[in-house]
């Protein structure tokens, strides 16, 4: 085979092992985000319930009340 060629070829299999690399570790990444996302909407439910049970039934801002700065 030609230098050239072989050349070629290796730098095509370098580049796919770094592409193959960084897609795991971006793959990696998006799990770990994920996995903080369901922690936080857990968290976030498991709130609005306590705050519930505490009595605060209207989490909302009620629009009869004047705005903070009045």
């Amino acid at each position: 085979m030609d230098d050239a060629v072989e050349q070629r070829i290796h730098d095509l299999e370098a580049k796919l092992t770094f592409q193959d690399d960084t897609l795991q570790t971006l793959n990696d990444a998006l799990v770990e985000q994920q996995s903080r996302i369901d922690h936080l909407h857990a968290t976030l439910k498991w709130l609005l319930e306590r705050a519930r049970q505490q009595g605060f039934d209207e989490l909302e801002p009620s629009d009869d009340l004047p705005p903070p700065h009045y």
